[in-house]
Formats: C-alpha cells, sequence, structure tokens
C-alpha cells in the first residue's frame, strides 16, 4: 500500500462515514463493463464540488488489489451485480491528483519529472525483483511488469485538466502534457482501466488529438452516466425526507441540470455540495459562493462578443437561449463568439444544457444569485442591477393590487432593458420575468403554464415558505389592453391549472402599446 500505488480504501472510507452519503456504486457497473475492452479510456468532466474525486476515491477503493476489508461495499448497489466480487479487488491502482504535482512544481517539465519518480519510486519498490528494461523510464517499467508479471492497472488521474487552467496559454506546455499521457496510457497492454476527472473535456485542444481514445462523460453529453453526475431527484427527494426540508423550495434552489436519458424524459440532477450543505445546515442559501466566487463568472458574462449580453439577460429573465457548442476548443481562452463563451459556462456549471434541444438556461435560484452578484460588481450590467433592485417593489405593488404602479414599474425596466429586440408578446415576457426576479424568492415561476385552453403567459405558484402570498397568474398582451389580458384569463379558466392551490389568486393582465410605448396594467381577484 502506498502513496499513488494501491492507496487503500481510507478516502472512501472517510466518505462512507459521513453523516450523509448518497450510494453512487453504480458507477462501477459501467466500468466493470468496459474494464480490459477498448473503451476502457473514460474522461468524466463536472463543475467544482460535483463529487469527482470522491467517484475517484471509490473506484480505487474497490479495484485496489490491497484492500482486505470485505465489508466496504456491503450494501450498496454494486454489490447486487453479478460481477461484484469478479472484479473487486483484483488490480493495481495507480491514483494521481494532478493539482498536487503542479502545486510541487515550477513548470511543465518539473511536473512530470516529479510525476515519474513518484510512482516509480513505489512500483519498483512493489516489484523489486523484476528484471526492468530501463529502471527510469515509466512506460517501459509497467511494460515489463505486464510482460513478466501480467501485472495489469487500473490508472485514476483526479484533476487532470488542471495544467491547462493553471498554463491557460502555454500551448507548448499543454502539448507537453498531452504527448506525456499519451505515451502513457495509449495503447498499453498494461493499461486495464483509465478514468479521468477534470473540469474540462479533453476532445479538443487546437488540432493536437493525443488523447483521441478516451470517452467523454460531460455537462454538455452525460451519455449513460447521467445518474452519476450528481445527486438525482429521488435522492434528493429521500434526503429531504429524512431532514424535514420543503422538496419545492429545494427544487426551485437547486434543481435545473437536466439530461436527457433513455428510460425517462429528462434526468434532473443537483449540486451534491449544496444539497449535504442544505441538510447539514437546514436553511436555504447559495453554498455555491463558498466554492467559486463570483469574479469567476464575471470574467466571463463581460466579455464583448455579440449577442453575448442579450443572452446572458434573456437567461436572467427566465428564457432558454439555442447554443451551438461545435466550435468551442475545451479550453478558457479560445474563444471566437458569444457561444464558445456559454459552452464554457455549461461546463463550470452555470448553465444547464439540453443537448435535445440544444437550449441552455441558468439552472436554479442558487445560480441566478451568482450572476446577480456578477452583474451588480460590474459596471456595464448597471441597467440590469437597477431592474433587480427595482423588484421587490414591484411585487409589493402587485400584491397591493396597485395596477398603477405595476405599470410604472415595469416601464422602467423596459427602459433599463431596452437594448433587447422589444417588439412582441415574447420580448415582453423577458422584460416581466426580469422586472419580477425578488418573487423567486416567494415563487415558483412557471413560462407558459398549460391550463387546458391554452397556456396562461406566467405563473407565480408560492412556495411552502411562502403560504401566505397569493398566487399570480399573468396574461401579457401586445397592442391590446390589460382589460383583454384578464378577460383572456377567465373566459379561459386559465384559474383552473391552479385548482389544487388553496389560497389567494391575483389575476395580472399587461398591455404594451407599441404606439404609445406605454405599460398598462390592470389587477383583479381570481
Amino acid at each position: 500500500m502506498g502513496v499513488y500505488l494501491n492507496p487503500g480504501p481510507y478516502k472512501f472510507q472517510e466518505a462512507r462515514r459521513a453523516k450523509i452519503y448518497v450510494d453512487k456504486s453504480g458507477l462501477l457497473n459501467y466500468t466493470n463493463e468496459i474494464l480490459g475492452t477498448p473503451q476502457k479510456y473514460i474522461c468524466v468532466s463536472r463543475p467544482r464540488r460535483f463529487g469527482k474525486s470522491m467517484a475517484a476515491d471509490m473506484l480505487s477503493a474497490y479495484y485496489d488489489r490491497t484492500v482486505t476489508e470485505s465489508t466496504l461495499f456491503d450494501g450498496l448497489a454494486i454489490a447486487q451485480s453479478p460481477v461484484y466480487r469478479q472484479y473487486l479487488h483484483q488490480y493495481d491502482v495507480i491514483k494521481v491528483n494532478m493539482q498536487e504535482f503542479l502545486s510541487e512544481s515550477a513548470d511543465m517539465a518539473g511536473v512530470l519529472a516529479l510525476l515519474r519518480k513518484s510512482l516509480l519510486w513505489e512500483i519498483l519498490a512493489e516489484y523489486s525483483d523484476v528484471n526492468y528494461f530501463d529502471r527510469t523510464n515509466l512506460t517501459r517499467t509497467l511494460n515489463d511488469l505486464f510482460v513478466q508479471r501480467q501485472v495489469r492497472f487500473v490508472i485514476i488521474i483526479d484533476e487532470w485538466d488542471a495544467i491547462f487552467r493553471e498554463y491557460p496559454h502555454d500551448t507548448q506546455a499543454q502539448r507537453q502534457y498531452l504527448d506525456f499521457l499519451r505515451d502513457w496510457l495509449k495503447d498499453k497492454s498494461y493499461v486495464a482501466l483509465a478514468y479521468m476527472t477534470g473540469i474540462l473535456p479533453i476532445k479538443k485542444y487546437g488540432t493536437h488529438s493525443a488523447l483521441n481514445m478516451f470517452s467523454e462523460f460531460s455537462m454538455e453529453s452525460p451519455g449513460q452516466l447521467a445518474p452519476y453526475v450528481g445527486f438525482t431527484e429521488t435522492e434528493v427527494s429521500a434526503l429531504c425526507h429524512q431532514y424535514q426540508v420543503d422538496v419545492a423550495t429545494c427544487r426551485s434552489w437547486y434543481d435545473g441540470y437536466q439530461f436527457p436519458i433513455r428510460e425517462e424524459k429528462c434526468l434532473h440532477i443537483y449540486n451534491p455540495n449544496s444539497i449535504v450543505q442544505l441538510m447539514r445546515n437546514g436553511r436555504f442559501e447559495d453554498y455555491w459562493n463558498q466554492t467559486e466566487t463570483y469574479e469567476a463568472l464575471q470574467i466571463y458574462i463581460d466579455m464583448n462578443y455579440d449577442g453575448l449580453r442579450d443572452a446572458i439577460v434573456r437567461m436572467l429573465a427566465g428564457d432558454e437561449i439555442t447554443l451551438q457548442t461545435g466550435s468551442f476548443q475545451n479550453d478558457m481562452t479560445s474563444f471566437a463568439n458569444a457561444d464558445d463563451v456559454l459552452t464554457l459556462l455549461v461546463h463550470l456549471g452555470y448553465l444547464s444544457y439540453n443537448p435535445d434541444t440544444q437550449q441552455a438556461f441558468i439552472p436554479n435560484r442558487e445560480i441566478m444569485k451568482e450572476f446577480v452578484t456578477a452583474t451588480t460588481a460590474s459596471q456595464p450590467w448597471d441597467e440590469v442591477v437597477r431592474a433587480v433592485q427595482h423588484s421587490q417593489q414591484l411585487l409589493e405593488a402587485t400584491w397591493q393590487e396597485d395596477a398603477e404602479s405595476v405599470a410604472a414599474y415595469i416601464e422602467q425596466a423596459h427602459l433599463e432593458t431596452s437594448h433587447l429586440q422589444y417588439n412582441d408578446e415574447n420580448a415582453l415576457a423577458y422584460t416581466v420575468s426580469l422586472a419580477y426576479y425578488a418573487a423567486r424568492q416567494y415563487y415558483t415561476l412557471i413560462r407558459e403554464l398549460p391550463t387546458g385552453k391554452g397556456f396562461a403567459d406566467l405563473a407565480f405558484i408560492p412556495l411552502a415558505s411562502a403560504a401566505d402570498k397569493s398566487a399570480l397568474l399573468v396574461e401579457l398582451k401586445w397592442n391590446q389592453s390589460a382589460h383583454t389580458a384578464i378577460e383572456q384569463i377567465r373566459a379561459k379558466q386559465y384559474p383552473e391549472a391552479l385548482r389544487s392551490y388553496q389560497g389567494n389568486l391575483l389575476l395580472v393582465g399587461v398591455n404594451y402599446d407599441k404606439k404609445t410605448r406605454q405599460h398598462t396594467c390592470r389587477i383583479e381577484e381570481g
């Protein structure tokens, strides 16, 4: 048992001993399936604090031949597999975290020299009686072990992309690192499984395709590993029940990463760190900012690319935007257009992306707060900040049925976001949604609520923590009248869609007159 060679079960034991542990051992079913096949190369990329290292620790503890604790995986999903014991503790494991080697080295040559020396030190000590061709050559040494002893390795590289984040502009260092990984891993018989984790996928770095043998599972396309990206809806609901946390409020705060999969229409995934913090602390808060500062987001949304600001404003208003991800070079510097910037935000976890519809959106209230904080600290976003600041007054005016003030606040929000193309009901919906930003702390906001006889433009359903608030049905009109909007709500029986809701209901009609460039509002009780 060593530091890097067969590191033992200790880190995974810590995870299992935690007060909150969610079983993700089903991932081992997939790795067992591809182990020792041409598909044995996997790169899993996720944002920070999405459980990448815990999964790496689990794989290491499962395959490590030096682990003697037979009950470590008892009661977990993998224990139900018919091949569970066939692969349990059957391999030598090499597990490294690249961030560690970066921290101890001055340049890329130093990183790779330290990595080689560290691994050879333990491998040669463990297998001292093998006849090695060159004891200073890592690849040759592992080849000799396979030929003479048939030793095969499960190689786990955590934070594989740390080099690309630490040396974002040093293409020579990046290529040197990729060439090392290719020489170490590609087409090597001693590799039973290569599992890499990081924030960025590895498919494209210029024209260099040193690691084209890897299958990628990313936030853009997690494939069959989607259930292991984070906590699922079922897992979070069980935790909410156990810790007496309101499921609907939890959903509005932390849900939103949505992945189409075969078995279900869409799999909903939550950030594991945020859910664990919620259960431990019992408070709905923005836990994201404990692992990432708002400046990390601000850098990207302030970039000067055509269409970027419009896309951000639309998503702040709750809209989904079409996103083309094909030109993204999988790094943090090579941007050609707004889509490249937004695709990076998908990989960083600031946006959710549906590959079936090619739509991106801000996933939940927690991340929405990150966007608002980032815009608040940046002068180019002053108009958005003012709209957000006025949103509480708008909400208060709505509750008080002060239609004149509501129209005035929406009018102001329109002026402050006038760089949006404001020429139809859809654009009006962006303005109204952004103007009602403060409502997110009290309501679940639903755009285009199906009612059976049409779609209500906006519906605000009170959260359990705001049960004393009135539900809102908002209908928008363009060059008609606010009265017409209210009539449509009643004529099409939109309130019937909320028949299970027992509290007060307000009907809000908003109209924009293109000639006078004025908003009008009418509010009635439902």
